[in-house]
Parts: C-alpha cells; sequence; structure tokens
C-alpha cells in the first residue's frame, strides 16, 4: 500500500509485523499448554512464516542447524559416552566416600556431586542417578539407628514407641531434606556452564542471531566465568537454608552427631559396596575421562579472554572460523573411532576365527536411544522466531514501544525481569520461556540502550531456577514421585531459594559481570537497525 498524506494507513509491513506477533503468541500458548508436543510446536514457524509472507521457506529451515545447536550436539554426546560407561556414578561414590555420612556434610556432598555432574551431563539423568544412592544411605543409616535403640534400650514399651516414633520423624525431614537438595543442585548446576542446560545455549544462539558483530562474547569460557561463581554462591546458600529447614539449626549434631559410630559404618558401606560393584577402572572409562578432559581444556583456551587462545593463533586470524561447536564435534566424533577395549595386533579366537576389532566407545544405537532429538527442534523453533521477529519489523516496534523503561533505573529492570521470569518458568518450561522472552528483552535493550546482556543473561539463568512446583523441572518431578514430599514441602523451600536465585544472580550482574562483559556501557555491535522490506 502507498500513503502519499499524512493519514494513518495499514502497511505492508505493519501486517508483517501483526503476523509474526500473532505466530509468537500462538506457539507460547503451544508451549504453555502443551496441546502438542513442544517440539511440534517448535516447527510452527516452518508452516506458518513462508504461508504468511514474512521470512521464505529456506531461510526459516537454515535457523535449525545452527552452530549453538551442533555445540549441543556434541555437548550431549560427551554426556552420553560418560554415561554409557558409568564415569557419572564413579564419580558420585567417590566424592561420597570422601565427605562421610553425616546429615550435613552427607546433603553437602550429594548437592556438590549432583551439582558437578549437570554441569556435564542431563540434570534429568543426574537427579535420576543420584536419589536412588541417597535413598539407600538414608534406609541404612535409620535401620542402623534403630538396631542400636533395641540393643541399648531396656526400658518401658512406651519409651521404646516413642523412640520410634522421634526417629521415623527424624529420617522423614532428613529423607526430605535430600531428595529437594538433590533436584535443586543438578537445577543450580546446570547454570554453570554453556553446555549444562538448553537456555545457556538458547541465549547464545540468540545473541549470535541478533547482534552478529558480538566478537563472540558469549562462549564456554566467558560463561564460565561468570556462571560458575553464581552457582557456588547459590549451592551454599540452598544447602544452608535446606539444612535450616530440615535438619535444624543444631550444627554440632548435624555435623557431629546424634548417630552412633556403627551405625555410620554400616551406611558408608552401603556407598562402599556401590563402588566395588563398579570394579577397577576400565580402558574405555580412562578414554572417556581423557576425552573429555581434553574437550574442557580446548574450550577453555579457545578463546580466554585474557590473551589469545588456540583458536586465534591458529584459525581465526580475520574471521571466527572455530567455534565452541567445532571443538564439541571434534571431540565427541572421536568416540566412534577410538576402540572401548585394548587393540590387539592380530591372533585368534579359541574357535580358530580371527579377532575381530572391539566395539568403539560410543555406537549409533547408543547414541540414537539417548540423544534428545526434540531439543534440537525447539531450538530451531526459537531461533527462527528470533529472526522472524528481526525480519518483520516486530522486534523493532516492540522496542520502541518499551522506550519509556529508560526512566527506570537498569538495577531495577533486571531485577523486576527476573522475577517475572522465574515465575513464568514455574508453569512452562525453561526452553519455552527463554525461546519467547530473550528476542523481546533483546529489542527493550537496544530500544532503552542498556547492554543486551545486562536483561537477557540474567532471565537466562532465572528460567532454570524452577524449585517451588513438581511440574517446573523433570528434576522436581523425579524427586516428588519419590513419595515423600508434598506440594507444599516443594513450595515453602522453593519460594525462598527463588527469591535467593535472583537477589544472588543480580549481585553478579553487577559485580564481576558487569567488569567481565562490561555491562555500564551500550556497545557498538549492539547499535543495529532493523532493516526490513515491504
Amino acid at each position: 500500500f502507498r500513503n502519499d498524506s499524512n493519514i494513518p494507513c495499514l502497511s505492508h509491513v505493519c501486517v508483517q509485523e501483526a503476523s509474526c506477533g500473532y505466530v509468537i503468541i500462538l506457539m507460547a500458548l503451544y508451549w504453555c499448554t502443551e496441546c502438542m508436543p513442544l517440539a511440534v510446536t517448535g516447527l510452527l514457524p516452518v508452516i506458518l512464516f513462508p504461508m504468511m509472507g514474512i521470512m521464505e521457506s529456506s531461510e526459516v529451515c537454515n535457523q535449525y542447524m545452527k552452530d549453538s545447536n551442533m555445540l549441543f550436539v556434541g555437548g550431549l554426546l560427551v554426556a552420553i559416552a560418560v554415561e554409557y560407561w558409568n564415569l557419572h556414578k564413579r564419580i558420585a561414590l567417590r566424592v561420597l566416600l570422601l565427605v562421610g555420612v553425616r546429615p550435613a556434610l552427607l546433603m553437602m556432598g550429594f548437592m556438590g556431586t549432583t551439582a558437578f555432574l549437570s554441569m556435564w551431563i542431563s540434570n534429568t539423568a543426574s537427579t535420576a542417578m543420584m536419589l536412588p544412592i541417597a535413598n539407600a544411605v538414608l534406609k541404612q543409616l535409620c535401620d542402623s539407628e534403630a538396631q542400636a535403640e533395641e540393643r541399648e534400650m531396656d526400658l518401658m514399651e512406651k519409651s521404646i514407641t516413642i523412640g520410634v516414633l522421634k526417629r521415623e520423624a527424624k529420617y522423614l525431614n532428613l529423607d526430605k531434606g535430600m531428595s529437594l537438595s538433590v533436584c535443586y543442585a543438578a537445577s543450580i548446576g546446570g547454570t554453570a556452564t554453556l553446555t549444562g542446560t538448553t537456555p545457556n545455549l538458547i541465549l547464545k544462539g540468540q545473541v549470535d542471531e541478533l547482534f552478529p558483530g558480538n566478537e563472540d562474547i558469549i562462549n564456554f569460557a566467558s560463561w564460565f566465568g561468570f556462571s560458575f561463581p553464581n552457582m557456588v554462591l547459590m549451592l551454599i546458600i540452598s544447602w544452608l537454608w535446606l539444612q535450616f529447614m530440615y535438619l535444624g539449626c543444631n550444627m554440632k549434631k548435624s555435623f557431629g552427631c546424634g548417630m552412633n559410630k556403627d551405625g555410620d559404618k554400616e551406611a558408608y558401606g552401603v556407598i562402599k559396596n556401590e563402588y566395588k560393584k563398579l570394579g577397577s577402572m576400565c580402558f574405555a572409562e580412562g578414554c572417556v575421562l581423557v576425552l573429555f578432559v581434553l574437550l574442557v581444556l580446548l574450550w577453555f583456551t579457545r578463546e580466554p579472554g585474557f590473551m589469545p587462545g588456540w583458536a586465534t593463533v591458529l584459525f581465526n586470524k580475520d574471521r571466527p572460523y572455530v567455534t565452541d561447536g567445532t571443538v564439541a564435534i571434534l571431540m565427541s566424533t572421536l568416540f566412534f573411532m577410538i576402540p572401548s577395549q585394548l587393540p590387539r595386533c592380530g591372533g585368534y579366537s579359541e574357535d580358530g576365527k580371527p579377532l575381530k576389532a572391539p566395539p568403539t566407545l560410543l555406537n549409533w544405537d547408543v547414541v540414537q536411544e539417548k540423544m534428545p532429538w526434540n531439543i534440537l527442534l525447539l531450538l530451531g523453533g526459537g531461533f527462527a522466531l528470533a529472526r522472524g521477529s528481526e525480519v518483520s519489523g516486530l522486534s523493532q516496534w516492540l522496542g520502541e514501544s518499551l522506550a519509556p523503561l529508560q526512566s527506570i533505573p537498569p538495577f531495577a529492570i533486571s531485577f523486576l525481569l527476573c522475577l517475572l521470569t522465574a515465575t513464568f518458568t514455574e508453569c512452562s518450561s525453561n526452553v519455552a520461556t527463554t525461546t519467547l522472552f530473550l528476542p523481546i528483552l533483546a529489542s527493550m535493550a537496544v530500544a532503552i540502550k542498556l547492554h543486551p546482556l545486562y536483561v537477557m543473561l540474567p532471565c537466562t539463568i532465572c528460567a532454570s531456577l524452577a524449585f517451588m512446583l513438581p511440574v517446573a523441572t523433570p528434576p522436581n518431578a523425579i524427586a516428588f514421585s519419590y513419595g515423600n514430599l508434598k506440594v507444599m514441602d516443594m513450595a515453602k523451600a522453593g519460594f525462598v531459594l527463588n527469591i535467593v536465585g535472583v537477589i544472588t544472580i543480580n549481585v553478579a550482574l553487577n559485580t564481576w559481570g558487569a567488569a567481565m562483559f562490561n555491562l555500564n556501557t551500550f556497545p557498538d555491535w549492539a547499535n543495529v537497525t532493523i532493516i526490513h522490506t515491504p
């Protein structure tokens, strides 16, 4: 439509903006209600954007295989190898043998171990592995204390009954606290690394898509430098809060305490027996461990920030050819090449046939079974929405509409948006939350001349802090399924931790985060103009 006067008219651009807004609202409703599988909803841009004249089909489809998707695939292949060879269980049991079985230390050990594992493997897998071990140890502690009381108590039957009731109440509380500590630690631990949970990768993908000249501001090393200290701080506060709620304020009893030495030895024996079942570390486990450590080292040293990394010196002299995704795919490919047994040269089997080559560390059947392919479609759907918002002009319109927020102090904007994200993610998946929120936050930041990461980074982490409801995250659901927790138990503990999480993230953002990412100034790479053609 042509408009030669000052009379407003409905231009083609306005139609595109409205159409893109409709798609976003529709997908938000589908994601929140889960009336269709989340991954199928993520495919709607492939249908709707071309039919509405927003983007060509080829351009939409390109969004489903970005560099961030390759980083996700590579990271998951490493996680699958670690799980397949039980390396994660060996690490977990070894740490628990070191911390012992005193209640407070036991909770600390389970939380620390679960958080560490969740940095590298899925939160769901780490929770599902750690909770049965926690329950077995607590059951042994309870049984040992009961046997000790029966041997020592030569009093009235009434006194014995009272003792039994007190012991059961104490261990019920301890069981609740331990279950919550494991599922909360899984969610917290996933925020520490770029590949720890999907929202982190969505942020990287959105920043790279919306701000192409960002100079790789979000990479494995920079994310870890910001998020790991924050994760440790949140983990300590969560441990103290659960300690207060379920173990009480008697630190002497919790640390030193209230349990006989025989009971401690028997509970310790449960962990030790589980560790013995694993046997000695085999060749395959050693190879997986070496590749895992090498991958992390390559990620850290690719572009450390304070000095030129190996990728800059060898490959990225004029353009960013090598990324974290390149490294992830390189190392994960080696799992399909390295044998799982120490190879031997020649020889024959007992029946006279030539010896076959040993199987590799990973095979495609295992990967196909364990790989969450649906997340790739979810990631792609999010990137397609971000691109569609940019091309249609919706991002620019949203940014201009939110311009009045410029009068509000930045720390207040960040804090309120974090609260909103943390609330929204309780009833929606963290992937859907970040996918919907991040493009809007980016537009708002550009409009009010605020560093985009000042709002995008804390909201991304807050999307993973869903502590109040069993349906909020898979780790919460797994902990709730064990039967001892009530919804109110999780809500009371989680409400405080949600508030604490928002506060700690904003403290981190305005201290070492501001120094790391130079958040107090509006960067040149964010000063982009959205160009759309009618």
